[in-house]
């Protein structure tokens, strides 16, 4: 059940983007629905893996890089989703930050009564 939350919050995290961001464009809740799912599975499956083999740049750059994997995610995922359109790569890392902040805001406050802890 959490996982569905989870998903769901992160859907609606991502329907908000364009309402803040007219660079990305999501047109309907269904889109936001299978976006955050195919997020969800690329951030599982392919974000490791350029964790892995960024790592040396990632060191140097003290963790910003992890902005710029985000953002190539997020720029990803718009190209693999009808319907949800990202205008060029800095739109991208723009949306994937103001996604995780909206993501995080909303998981904070929905899921913290979810576990049963006050």
């Amino acid at each position: 059940m959490r996982l569905v939350l989870t998903w769901l919050i992160n859907a609606a995290a991502l329907f908000a983007v364009p309402y803040l961001m007219h660079s990305v464009d999501v047109t309907s809740i269904g889109t936001a629905l299978v976006a955050a799912l195919v997020l969800g599975l690329v951030n599982t499956l392919i974000r490791p893996v350029l964790l892995l083999l960024t790592l040396p740049v990632t060191v140097l750059s003290l963790g910003l890089f992890i902005l710029v994997i985000n953002g190539f995610m997020f720029w990803l995922v718009a190209h693999w989703v009808d319907g949800f359109h990202v205008d060029s790569f800095w739109a991208a890392m723009g949306g994937a930050i103001l996604y995780s902040v909206i993501s995080w805001a909303l998981s904070t406050l929905l899921l913290k009564n979810a576990d049963g802890n006050p």
